[in-house]
This record gives C-alpha cells, structure tokens and sequence, in this order.
C-alpha cells in the first residue's frame, strides 16, 4: 500500500489548466505543463490498495491501478511504467481522452472524491517518455504469418502492435493521409497534442509494424484481394455512420457532421491548409450533441474566433450526484464541465430541432427548437416553447449507429452484421469469415477509447491463436461481456 493514512492527510488535487484567454488563442494542450509531477506522489498515495480493487472493475483494460500507484507514490517510475504497459499499450493516449470509469469505481470514491487515476497515469507515461524508458520492442524470431489491420485507430493499433511484438509480419491501410484514425482526425489539438501519436507510431514502426495511409480496403482495394495476400485480417474501421438530422432545411449550407468540421481544424494544425475550409471565424454556431465529441466542437469554435457558441442536448440536463439508478461502482450519468465549456458558450437541455431556416443564398441562418420532456418514457413536444436562434455554422455530433457498408468492406468479405448493425464476431473476435477478425467500433459500437485498445489486444490473441494454434498474448476481454458498457 502507498501510503496507510494518504487518503487522510491528503485531499484530491487534479491537473491546472491555463487560463482560459490565453489558451483560446492556441492549439496547445489545455494543461500547464509540468504542473502535475510536483503533486502525483500525493496524489497517488491516496490510493488504498484495496482488497477487492473495483477501478480494476471499472477498466476494461484490466489496469494494474494499484500496483502502478504505489510505485508512482515511491518516485520509482520505470516500474511504474512496466506495469502501466503490461495491460495498455497506449496509456498516454487513455491517459488524456479516456472518461475515467476507473474512477467511477474507485472505493474511496464512496464517501470522498476519487483518486486521480486518469492524472497518474499521463504522469507516469510522460515520465518514461522523458527518461528513455519507452522503447521498441523487437520479436525475437518472425513466424513467417503475415497479418492486414484495416484502420489505425486505438483497436487497430493495439492490435498491429501486439500481434507485431507476436513475431507476425503486420501491415496497416489506413485510408487517411496519415496514421491515427479518430485520434488523429477527430481528437482536437488541444486535447491531445499529435507528437503523441507520432513518437508511438515511430516506436511501432522500429518494432517492424508497417503502415499504408491513403488505401481505402474496398475501394482503393478489394477486401478479397487483401483476404489473399494475408493470412489474416483485422477489421478495425470504427463505427463510421453518423446519425443525421432529417429535418427541414437540412440540405442549406453550413450544416455540417462533427466529423467534417473537426478534421479540417487538425488538417490546419498539420500544415495542410492555412485557413480551414469549414470554419466558425464570426459566425452564430450551435453544436447539436451534448457528448464528448460536440464538446470538442465547442472548444474548436472558440478557438476559430466564433460570435457565439451553443450546444443543444435531447436530454435533460444530469445532476451533479450519482442518481438512485446508478450507484456506486457504476459509470453515472453526470454534469460535466470541460475544458471547452470552461472557455464558454451555451448549454440548453431538452430541446429538440424542429428545423432549419436560411437566407436567398441557401445558407443557414437560423434553427428554430422547441423544449421538449419525456412523459411515460415517451420523448413529446412542449406547446408554445418554440423559437429559433442565430446559427449560422451547425455541427451535428449525435453519434455514430455502426460500421461503414458502403465501402465494400462488409459485402466483399461477406461478413455478417449482429441485430446492432455492427460486424458480428465470436468469443474470440473472429468474424464468419475465416481468417478475419473484427476489433474495437466496427464490432463493438460507438464506445470508449479504453475499450478500443482492449478489444484490439484481445483481437490480437484470436488472430495469434489462429495463426499459431496457440498463443502468449493477454486478453483482457471478450467481446459478449457487457457488464461494463459505457
């Protein structure tokens, strides 16, 4: 145990973040850096070593969270980071986008505010970067199988790094430009800046994993040539199918996906244009999604020089406690206050899109809205709550309902889809296809970056298994258990 009396003598204390007018004025990571190490021994030893640790519970990586603590607590960093790897490959990408449900299910969480489980972790992993202790992990013979991950999200990379360290010969396609997938793309800068990603491609890289960016598997190639070529395939695309607003005046211009707003703001940060093509530079915005990614729209607009800023919410607005219906050791429902809401803008809960107004030129002007309630379970319009606000850039980020079926991935392999409408899979991640599996959104749905990488890993093992007929890889979960849905 860290420290007996830690979580007595000392009281939760989280990463500083810069002021808020200086940091709108750039794309850096929202945190002071440095800020965290002088605290995290502190902060670490509140952990209680717990005799049944529920953040293991709460992460479906299996993270060895007390373990990690205590050496963190002791300043031994390079055991830290030995046991920080041992279930995550990429803990410094969980470490600032995950949504923490390790700490939900934190025991000391019950009566006093958790661990700072996310803030130890990045700690930890910045920590290794700096002292060396990140390194390329070469296979110590090759097994002569060669293996296809289609996508270079979290999944897809976790998968292409175990089953490279497995001794496979992997290439990743990647349809983008470059490798990263979400992270890289749909991840805002100031969240996670993207020498994160690069310095861990490098390392995949010198480990023997190869990568093929601008190749669209079922366009670009055909996925039963790709079949051919290798002896297995991992399906690792994400959940690519945004739900739309079928709405009037959803064809005006300035209406716009998340997912094509947000890119052209990285794009920039990458070099690729001086001014992005879709931006909030002196327009009305209204953000449709009150989730993590119209969150990350919120935070781009301020940053590109929005007149104002509104995210809109379907829902009623969650409490600040844990409800009745979700205790402790679940993940709640709860009022979040981001970083992107910190800087400003409007949020409105429970309202509903009833249509889009535009000018002569066929660009939107205005969204008109109605308050709206859930009576019997049944979602109903509010009489005489109706009117309309300024918009003039609209991004819808209401999630994704599964895997792309237009690009040929699905028909050309012949996969099967489950009653979701993602790839159906077996205890082992295989697909009816065999010979190919299926990791991360493209199976699972629209979820967590925690539960990507661990379904890439356990894909991993499947895939090593086939190949081998055996194998040594680790497989933290299986892709039935939905205990831990979030």
């Amino acid at each position: 145990m860290a420290d007996p009396k830690g979580f007595l003598n000392h009281g939760r204390e989280v990463a500083r973040t810069r002021p808020v007018a200086e940091r709108v004025k750039d794309w850096n990571e929202v945190y002071v850096p440095g800020s965290l190490l002088p605290i995290i021994s502190k902060q670490a030893s509140r952990c209680m070593d717990c005799g049944i640790p529920f953040c293991h519970n709460g992460c479906p990586l299996g993270n060895l969270i007390p373990e990690w603590n205590d050496y963190a607590y002791r300043e031994d960093w390079s055991a830290a980071s030995e046991r920080l790897h041992a279930t995550n490959n990429f803990p410094e990408f969980t470490g600032r986008l995950c949504p923490a449900p390790c700490e939900s299910a934190c025991v000391l969480g019950i009566n006093q505010p958790a661990v700072t489980i996310k803030n130890v972790e990045v700690s930890i992993i910045d920590k290794a970067w700096d002292t060396g202790d990140v390194a390329p992990r070469i296979p110590e013979r090759l097994s002569g199988k060669t293996v296809a991950v289609i996508g270079s999200g979290p999944a897809g990379l976790a998968a292409a790094q175990q089953l490279t360290r497995a001794g496979h010969t992997v290439a990743v396609y990647e349809r983008a430009d470059r490798v990263g997938g979400l992270l890289r793309y749909g991840i805002p800068e100031f969240k996670m800046e993207k020498r994160h990603i690069n310095r861990r491609i490098e390392q995949m890289r010198a480990e023997g994993t190869r990568f093929r960016t601008g190749i669209e598997i079922g366009r670009d190639l055909k996925a039963t040539d790709l079949r051919k070529r290798y002896d297995a395939v991992v399906i690792a695309a994400g959940a690519t199918t945004a739900r739309d607003l079928p709405v009037p005046g959803r064809e005006l211009k300035g209406i716009h996906q998340a997912m094509e707003y947000l890119p052209l703001a990285n794009k920039v940060q990458e070099g690729d244009y001086v001014a992005p093509p879709i931006t909030a530079e002196g327009k009305h915005v209204v953000v449709i999604g009150g989730g993590d990614t119209g969150a990350d729209c919120v935070g781009t607009a301020h940053r590109q020089g929005a007149a104002s800023v509104t995210q809109l919410e379907i829902m009623p607005q969650p409490g600040e406690e844990r409800s009745p219906g979700q205790p402790w050791p679940t993940f709640p429902m709860l009022y979040k206050v981001t970083s992107a809401h910190e800087e400003g803008g409007d949020r409105v809960y429970s309202v509903s899109t009833t249509h889009f107004e535009g000018d002569e030129d066929g660009n939107v002007q205005w969204l008109h809205l109605t308050e709206v309630e859930f009576v019997d379970g049944k979602l109903n319009q509010k009489p005489g709550t109706e009117r309309k606000i300024p918009a003039q850039l609209v991004t819808l980020a209401m999630g994704f309902t599964g895997t792309d079926v237009e690009n040929g991935v699905v028909s050309q392999f012949g996969l099967e889809l489950d009653a979701r409408g993602n790839i159906a899979r077996d205890a082992e991640f295989a697909t009816n296809v065999p010979g190919v599996y299926v990791a991360g959104d493209a199976g699972r749905g629209q979820s967590l970056i925690v539960w990507a990488i661990a379904e890439g890993r356990s894909a991993a093992r499947g895939v090593d298994r086939f190949l081998t007929g055996a194998s040594d890889l680790p497989a933290p979960i299986r892709p039935t258990d939905r205990s831990l849905m979030v």
